[in-house]
């Protein structure tokens, strides 16, 4: 049986064939005696769990052999596009950046099959799963590392629930940077706590990409310069698209080299559900708008959709927002060029002192950018344009849906939108706003309103 949903593998076991070298792989354990058998029957999606929805990704195919799910993983470079109009040769699996997303079950026996494309030796962590030793993946600790050309096998039963990740554990800072990363779902064999409607997963990532340059740079340490929903940067990413009043969980996964992320969501309070350890006791959740998510770290938040409109979530470390361009600017925040402009284009047509008041206006000034780079922030949105970017994606609630596709953006309800104020409604309000009020002081005695 082959799971259907996400990436196929092309040519199935072509993959395995060419001579690809088997050296250092161990013979395959006998299988248990009758009755020792420690785990169960395959999960299967739409019987035993809801499927998650990868926004912008994809998800490794299996086949079920004697009970037990097979998977192969292929390490390779692979071409990927971050944002529209700026192309980086990564590293990844499968051809994806990030890795396909790997779904299983609780209980479930897995076995991959990992083939090594990449000029360097590479291995593969199952971070914060519960394994034997020698399945950890860590390269010279645990297992010898898989070199070029050569497939290794991985096989374990899972025993826990909950959203775990999988990456390269060798050379860590170089092919992580590349992309070597991937969410590693595992559904509960039992349902636990409320039934939810969509599930979708999130991984965090960083990068450096200079304007120009066609490899990400994996020795950046502080100044990334492209941060990333599921490898996409907005205006790239995909909306998550949910029917009002269906119940959300969203799973957000941290495999950036530096930064953690505060992911905050506008227009709902969720409750924190799931660490990288599994479910949080009802008792012990808490309310929020926001959710730290540490660098090695998952966070799950679930809510229900019970508001209408195009939310925003995004990270709220606001350089977080800005894309390539937004990096290296001199701070000209009040700067006044009076008649400047027009003498350095006497010698330099076409030049603008830019930044003076932000950098908001530059999302509509379309300006040209280098070879294979993208403007720092912006995209068009249904009223003006978004001066946002990079960790930024919207979530769509819509009364009724018309497939899963993105709805196209919400039409406001009359007198639910915020517009320009006219004369008489200021009139009426006693606003003047040539002469508006004090601020009053932060004072018991000064909280009168007079």
């Amino acid at each position: 049986m082959l799971a259907t949903a996400g990436a196929t593998l092309a040519g199935g076991a072509l993959l395995l064939r060419g001579g690809v070298a088997q050296a250092q792989v161990a013979p395959r354990p006998p299988a248990p005696r009758a009755g020792r058998r420690d785990w169960l029957a395959p999960g299967m999606p739409n019987r035993d769990y809801r499927p998650v929805i990868v926004p912008n990704g994809s998800k490794l195919p299996w086949k079920v052999v004697d009970g037990v799910k097979v998977f192969h993983m292929v390490a390779e470079e692979v071409e990927h596009e971050l944002a529209p109009g700026l192309k980086v040769h990564c590293w990844g699996y499968n051809g994806q950046v990030h890795g396909p997303t790997i779904e299983v079950v609780e209980g479930d026996r897995v076995r991959f099959y990992v083939t090594n494309r990449l000029p360097a030796p590479t291995t593969v962590h199952w971070h914060g799963l519960l394994l034997p030793n020698g399945m950890d993946g860590v390269g010279g600790l645990n297992q010898k590392s898989i070199a070029p050309g050569e497939t290794f096998r991985y096989e374990f039963t899972i025993r826990q629930s909950g959203t775990g990740m999988y990456h390269s554990h060798h050379d860590e800072m170089t092919q992580m940077a590349l992309g070597m990363v991937g969410l590693f779902i595992m559904h509960p064999r039992r349902p636990v706590g409320p039934r939810v409607d969509r599930d979708f997963a999130l991984m965090l990532h960083e990068w450096r990409v200079d304007p120009g340059a066609s490899r990400p740079d994996p020795n950046e340490m502080t100044d990334f310069n492209l941060l990333t929903f599921n490898a996409k940067a907005f205006p790239g990413t995909e909306p998550l698209v949910v029917r009002q009043g269906e119940r959300v969980r969203i799973r957000l996964g941290n495999l950036s080299a530096m930064d953690h992320h505060p992911i905050h969501l506008h227009g709902y309070h969720f409750r924190i559900t799931e660490t990288d350890a599994g479910r949080i006791p009802e008792s012990a959740q808490w309310p929020e708008t926001t959710v730290l998510v540490p660098v090695g770290s998952t966070r799950t938040v679930e809510f229900v959709a019970d508001a209408p409109g195009d939310w925003a979530m995004h990270c709220h470390m606001t350089h977080h927002l800005m894309n390539q361009m937004g990096h290296d600017l001199p701070n000209l925040i009040g700067v006044k060029p009076g008649g400047l402009d027009a003498k350095v284009r006497t010698l330099l047509p076409g030049y603008m002192t830019m930044g003076q008041t932000g950098m908001g206006d530059m999302a509509e000034m379309g300006m040209p950018v280098p070879t294979n780079s993208i403007p720092m922030s912006g995209a068009r949105g249904k009223h003006d344009v978004i001066t946002m970017g990079g960790m930024f994606t919207v979530l769509k609630v819509r009364e009724r849906l018309a497939g899963d596709g993105d709805p196209g953006w919400y039409d406001n309800p009359p007198g639910t939108l915020a517009v320009a104020a006219n004369t008489e409604e200021l009139r009426q309000d006693g606003i003047d706003v040539n002469a508006p009020p004090k601020a009053l002081p932060a004072s018991p005695a000064g909280l009168g309103q007079g």
